[in-house]
Order: C-alpha cells, then sequence, then structure tokens
C-alpha cells in the first residue's frame, strides 16, 4: 500500500539519523544533518497517520497505533527541545524506539473500517492524555540520563555518550520543564475524563484511572516540593520515575491487558 511508503521511508530516516548521532558521537563531531533527517521522519510518519485516517475514517486509538503515535510525538518534542538545547544526542535512544513502534504498527495493527466516532470533548480527553504522556516520557528518560550522567561524574569517569549531554544543571532544568508542562496536560486529561466518561467500571477504566491519579499526586508533590524546599538529584529521579512508571501501568498496562489478552 502507498501508506506504507510512507512509514518505510520513516522508519528509514529514524533509524539514519540515529546511526549518524552515533557515529557523531564516536568521532566527537557533529552537524545538523541527523537533525533534519528525524524532522524528515516525524514528517513522513505525520503523512502515513493522516492517510489511514483518511482511508479509514478516524485514528484507531490501539495498543500499536498509539504507541507509534506517541513515540512520534515524543521525538517531536526532542526535535523541538533541540532548537535551544544541546539534547539532540537522546535521539540515540528515542528515534529507534519510534522506528520500532512505526514498524509494529506497519505489521500488527489491525485496522477495521468500522472506527467508533469521539466527542470533542472525548477527543480532548484522548490527545490531553497522549501529550502528557509523552511529555513524562520524556521526563522520565532525562531522570535515567541524569542518574548515570550524576554517578559517572562522581566516580571521574564519565563515558563519551554522557560527556556529549548538557551540563547537569540543564538536563535538570529540562527535566523539570518536561515535568511542568506534562502535569499541565495530565491535569486537563484527567478533568476531562472525569467531566465526560459516564461509568468507568463499565469501561474498564476505574483502575486506569486510579494509578493516574496516583501518578498526578506524585509529580504535583515533586514540583511543590522542588519550589518549596529545593528537592532535586536523587529524589527528583525517583520520583520521576515511579511517577511515569504508574502512568505507564495505568494506560499501556491496561491496553495490553484489555487487547492483546483478553481482546477486548
Amino acid at each position: 500500500m502507498m501508506t506504507d511508503v510512507f512509514a518505510f521511508f520513516s522508519i528509514t530516516a529514524y533509524l539514519v539519523a540515529c546511526g549518524l548521532l552515533v557515529r557523531h558521537l564516536c568521532q566527537g563531531q557533529g552537524n545538523k544533518l541527523p537533525v533534519a533527517l528525524a524532522w524528515i521522519a516525524v514528517a513522513m510518519q505525520m503523512v502515513y497517520i493522516g492517510l489511514h485516517c483518511h482511508q479509514y475514517g478516524g485514528f484507531s486509538f490501539g495498543f500499536f497505533n498509539t504507541a507509534a503515535l506517541v513515540a512520534m510525538i515524543v521525538a517531536s518534542l526532542l526535535l523541538l527541545a533541540s532548537l535551544n538545547k544541546p539534547v539532540e544526542k537522546l535521539g540515540i535512544a528515542i528515534f529507534p524506539i519510534a522506528a520500532l513502534m512505526l514498524a509494529f504498527d506497519v505489521l500488527f495493527s489491525a485496522r477495521s473500517p468500522h472506527l467508533p466516532s469521539y466527542s470533542w470533548a472525548m477527543s480532548v480527553h484522548i490527545l490531553t492524555s497522549i501529550i502528557a504522556y509523552s511529555l513524562l516520557n520524556i521526563a522520565a528518560l532525562q531522570a535515567v540520563l541524569l542518574a548515570i550522567q550524576d554517578k559517572q561524574i562522581k566516580s571521574h569517569s564519565p563515558q563519551r555518550f554522557i560527556r556529549a549531554l548538557p551540563s547537569l544543571q540543564t538536563m535538570e532544568s529540562l527535566l523539570f520543564q518536561m515535568l511542568a508542562t506534562g502535569l499541565v496536560f495530565l491535569t486537563v486529561a484527567l478533568a476531562s475524563g472525569f467531566a465526560f466518561i459516564e461509568d468507568l467500571f463499565a469501561q474498564h477504566l476505574v483502575h486506569k484511572t486510579v494509578l493516574s491519579i496516583v501518578a498526578w499526586l506524585i509529580f504535583s508533590c515533586l514540583l511543590a516540593g522542588r519550589k518549596l524546599y529545593g528537592w532535586r538529584g536523587k529524589t527528583a529521579i525517583k520520583w520521576t520515575l515511579t511517577g511515569f512508571a504508574l502512568l505507564m501501568l495505568a494506560y499501556f498496562g491496561t491496553k495490553l491487558v484489555l487487547e492483546l489478552i483478553l481482546h477486548r
């Protein structure tokens, strides 16, 4: 299919961009080509999604479809952040995941021409949920890299990849920016969910909602602690990863069980 051609070019561009980033890292140099290729990959994936939405009358929020969409948004957010911060090296971790999720979407997603239609309110809930998850995904990656960066700097033996990252202060600043922005979208997602979802129990959403609320409380407490008590370092890393793990379990854990195991 013609749509799959765009997916193929997108996957190829993601992987080539990652390969060039690794090469530049090993050679201690860099240029804008990997970033340009990553933008092309994102654009091709957007075309792929747009064509499928046109063909099937909407977007299917299945497990693989949503995973590919989230990975694309994460890659896009990274590219936007790289416009004013030297964080493009994070693409070494993000771009292959985006390519893999898109490949799974092409190979394993079962698309139905009879997709459910959503009201504008439910569409807002779904969209803000995906954006929140994507932002907090980058925050979790930031937290992992911060932990590695801090440990290697203290041991006076940072590896080449860690040396290529921005300073600890820059990485930590970006972490809290992503957390704050992600929390705003998560708040909107939860509020719209309570307002527009009529029966949480009937729709198998109660556990997802509870886990999301606990994650929201964790992120809120972390940002409040940062503001009031100057929390940072290991405290910020631990709370960020705990909150994101709950959020990942709430969304993808639920979809995995319902769609791939229970076939609902």
